[in-house]
Formats: structure tokens, C-alpha cells, sequence
């Protein structure tokens, strides 16, 4: 005859590690759903890893676009970008 305990154990812990990552996707999710939120003045719109250290940002405020690199020994503003234009 069959021990069905650890079949039953195993099963459970499988269980346990879908349902946590069934979590885990809706909290990404909500996350995600929050940050295009309308009314929100600041948002990331692209970043770009130079080294290990440094990373480019392009970030939308009020609108606008700014070029920023972090990282290294300081943080810079690289600027504004202008506002593109229709065809």
C-alpha cells in the first residue's frame, strides 16, 4: 500500500508557490495600474543602463521631457528635450 503523506505534502507546498506567485503577478499588476493613474505630474518614461554604476532616465513632468544621468560621482540634469512636434 501507498503512503500518501508525502504526495499530499508535496502537492500542498505546490499549492503554496502558485498561489504566492499568483500574488505576487497582482501586486504587479495594481502596481502598475497605479503609476498610470491620471493627474500624476512625474513619470518615468525610459531608462538606460551605461555601466554598472551610471543610468540614463528620460522623465515626463508636467508634460515635458528631461534627460537625466545618475549615478557615478553625481547626479546631473542633463536638460529639457523639446517638445516633439506633430507631422
Amino acid at each position: 500500500m501507498l503512503d500518501t503523506g508525502p504526495w499530499l505534502q508535496a502537492a500542498a507546498a505546490l499549492a503554496a508557490v502558485l498561489g504566492l506567485i499568483w500574488l505576487a503577478a497582482r501586486a504587479l499588476a495594481a502596481r502598475q495600474d497605479a503609476a498610470a493613474r491620471p493627474g500624476r505630474r512625474l513619470a518615468l518614461v525610459e531608462s538606460l543602463a551605461l555601466d554598472p554604476r551610471r543610468r540614463l532616465l528620460l522623465i515626463r513632468c508636467d508634460g515635458r521631457d528631461a534627460l537625466l544621468l545618475t549615478g557615478g560621482t553625481e547626479d546631473r540634469m542633463l536638460g529639457w528635450l523639446p517638445p516633439e512636434q506633430g507631422p
